[in-house]
């Protein structure tokens, strides 16, 4: 299905092609990446559990992400939030207006099924850019603080590893 066309850009369903261009391309990008991941989200897809999104730019897989419509870990874990998840734009085609698209699609998606869309975001430096898209959206921390591997963090806990598992929850709610 295709959710949004112009002259430069094509925002569809994902296909497995392009699960193996992602994968070629991250991995050129210094990024380990693996095929099962993407075949596991497109078995989601096929299964009705979310939407995987493709951004095409000028012909070429430029970005995705998926969405869920019930968040299944974090803060809103089945409270029937949809949450989007794995949102990339590769290096090469960033600060083109594509994450900010695939976030708009993703959104109206997540808006036929709840007044609220929920994501986490990691806490180094290399989410910086997305962290300020988000906020830039409308996107407010949850308030539950620091969450590391599905657990929520404890005032004064350890936690050893600053990786992509280190994330803040927000939400955005979708009705004025």
């Amino acid at each position: 299905m295709i959710y949004y066309h112009d002259d430069e850009l094509v925002i569809r369903n994902m296909e497995e092609a392009d699960a193996h261009i992602f994968v070629r391309e991250y991995t050129a990008q210094g990024w380990h990446d693996e095929i099962g991941g993407y075949l596991s989200r497109l078995k989601d897809q096929a299964e009705g559990k979310c939407v995987a999104l493709t951004a095409v730019y000028h012909g070429q897989p430029a970005g995705g992400l998926y969405l869920y419509m019930d968040a299944y870990e974090g803060p809103f874990k089945g409270k029937a939030y949809p949450v989007i998840v794995d949102f990339n734009v590769l290096k090469k085609f960033q600060r083109k207006g594509i994450g900010n698209r695939l976030m708009d699609v993703a959104e109206q998606i997540a808006g036929q099924y709840a007044d609220i869309v929920t994501l986490g975001v990691g806490l180094c430096d290399a989410y910086g850019s997305a962290q300020r898209m988000y906020v830039k959206r409308g996107y407010i921390p949850d308030g539950s603080g620091v969450w590391y591997q599905n657990k929520q963090c404890i005032q004064y806990e350890t936690v050893c590893t600053i990786d992509d598992d280190l994330v803040l929850f927000l939400s955005k709610s979708l009705r004025t």
